[in-house]
């Protein structure tokens, strides 16, 4: 979760400092709940590489926002520094994991929080998972898809090596020559 202090930023003589006044604390959640509320308004998938107007992403973080009775107002209050805030946010990892190194294959397939709803129902994660971070949760289900996809079969090229690089060992260890 995200925490935001957002509001007028005024300058406060005696601590020498820039200070917000009239404050409203906003709380963010990267999920795919906030998801799927933003594909509701605009109909449209939030996960493509279709550029979103500024209007849509104001929308988005308000559908991010997890505390409710918000004033409109306070959106437009964002600071660039808040926006930057929320950016980085919204594309941190999340996560410990560290997948192996994905072949450029591009898919068809859009991207919509129903199918990542599939995909959860699939591989029987929890639906309190919706309010992970949405990065979090679509790792999570990469690793279910890595763990249940059949092992790899490898090419004669592939066994050749590790046949070899075997060889070599056993010869090392054993001390001959072959």
């Amino acid at each position: 979760m995200l925490e935001l202090l957002v509001g007028d930023e005024s300058y406060d003589e005696d601590k020498q400092e820039f200070v917000i006044v009239d404050g409203v604390e906003l709380e963010l959640e990267h999920s795919l709940v906030s998801l799927s509320k933003w594909e509701t308004k605009y109909e449209k998938p939030f996960l493509s590489e279709d550029a979103k107007t500024e209007e849509e992403m104001l929308w988005y973080i308000k559908a991010m926002t997890s505390n409710t009775k918000i004033p409109p107002a306070v959106f437009s209050k964002l600071s660039p520094e808040n926006i930057k805030a929320i950016d980085e946010y919204i594309n941190a990892k999340m996560t410990a994991t560290t997948l192996p190194e994905e072949k450029k294959q591009y898919s068809r397939e859009v991207i919509t929080s129903e199918l990542v709803y599939y995909w959860m129902i699939a591989f029987h994660v929890p639906f309190e998972c919706q309010h992970w971070h949405l990065n979090r949760l679509l790792t999570l289900i990469k690793v279910c898809n890595l763990k249940e996809a059949p092992e790899k079969k490898l090419s004669p090229a592939e066994i050749a090596a590790r046949n070899r690089s075997l060889n070599s060992e056993r010869k090392a260890k054993l001390g001959t020559s072959g």
